[in-house]
């Protein structure tokens, strides 16, 4: 009950020790992908919306999207310090809305710019299903999130219907983001669809912000179980302020140096969802739910 915290917890719970080694190993590498692939995801967009940009900051000429992965980097870091994760729930339903309009906002761009026609390619084409299929489960990745979520709810009695609600409004988004982005731009659609919006466009505009809030409102989500793991490791005591700061700021910034050095998002994409994701949310919880249950 109480023992059970992290997903790690329910490792342990189910095969000991190497069970939560395991089930650790897999969920922080997911995490810290995922957290890199939102900065990549900010950089390149914020890139197409202020092209040319450049700054020049200790003798260091920082410019495009290095500067503004770093730029993200310094506007999630103070989110990553909070200790109560209530608060993150109002700056993820900001991101919520945000996804919304940012489907609204590719029926605009196929209505008013490019149009849905530039369909003569096949629709089923299955040399590309392994990568569709990665890049499906990234679409669900942060499951690993869930028992810190589940336990900073004030009633989580409610946790599986607000699973169940959030994981159909994920669902439909998606596959509307995904039919209007192969409807519009066919096989020419890049692992980002903003980057296929033409420039200066309002409606391009609207996307790229939409796209801009979300990674910034769930960062702090993603960093949380590292942060708390590290703390573990190194037993620092449980609300230490100064610590989790200095814990928190080393992640961020890690993130940020690997994000400007990765230089092609939609392989990372695929890869966490191919190996990470599936390993994370399908077969563990699985092997977990099987062994702790399979008395009954």
């Amino acid at each position: 009950g109480d023992a059970v915290r992290s997903y790690p917890d329910i490792g342990q719970l189910a095969f000991g020790r190497p069970g939560r080694k395991a089930i650790g190993a897999v969920m922080y590498a997911e995490l810290y992908l995922v957290a890199i692939s939102f900065l990549v995801l900010e950089g390149d967009n914020l890139d197409k919306l202020f092209p040319g940009a450049t700054v020049d900051l200790l003798g260091y000429r920082l410019q495009g999207k290095q500067l503004f992965i770093a730029l993200a980097a310094s506007v999630v870091l103070p989110t990553t310090w909070l200790k109560n994760l209530g608060v993150l729930a109002y700056v993820s339903a900001v991101g919520l809305v945000s996804s919304a309009v940012l489907t609204v906002s590719l029926v605009w761009a196929g209505l008013a710019g490019t149009g849905f026609h530039r369909n003569s390619t096949s629709v089923l084409n299955l040399s590309g299903l392994p990568t569709s299929l990665g890049l499906y489960f990234v679409c669900f990745t942060g499951h690993a999130v869930f028992p810190t979520i589940y336990s900073s709810m004030r009633n989580n009695k409610h946790f599986s219907k607000v699973l169940l609600i959030s994981s159909v409004l994920c669902s439909v988004n998606y596959g509307l983001t995904a039919m209007l982005g192969y409807m519009i731009y066919g096989d020419d659609v890049q692992s980002q669809v903003t980057l296929n919006l033409p420039s200066g466009k309002l409606y391009t505009k609207v996307a790229i912000l939409m796209t801009l809030i979300n990674p910034l409102a769930k960062y702090a989500l993603l960093a949380a179980p590292i942060t708390a793991a590290i703390e573990e490791k190194f037993s620092v005591p449980s609300g230490s302020g100064p610590a989790r700061v200095a814990i928190s700021t080393v992640v961020v910034v890690s993130t940020a140096v690997v994000a400007s050095t990765v230089p092609f998002f939609g392989y990372l994409m695929s890869f966490i969802g191919s190996f990470l994701s599936v390993m994370a949310t399908v077969i563990f919880p699985s092997l977990c739910f099987l062994k702790i249950y399979k008395a009954k």
